[in-house]
């Protein structure tokens, strides 16, 4: 695996990080409903899913 990919998977993970961090350190001011809490749920999980997967690809990557 080129070192730019490795570069580029560790930014887009940092990235990552530093909204999740946002979005803890200022949460919503307004309770949100259920149904709202259940389409977020699904996009994080589909994106955690493919986060993961990404991350499992470079270590393969890597690993050869």
């Amino acid at each position: 695996m080129s070192e730019e990919r490795i570069e580029t998977a560790v930014n887009r993970i940092e990235a990552a990080l530093a909204r999740i961090a946002e979005v803890a350190n200022n949460p919503s001011p307004t309770p949100q409903s259920v149904s709202a809490l259940v389409v977020k749920h699904e996009a994080l999980r589909d994106a955690a899913s493919t986060a993961l997967n990404d991350i499992d690809s470079l270590i393969a990557e890597i690993g050869e």
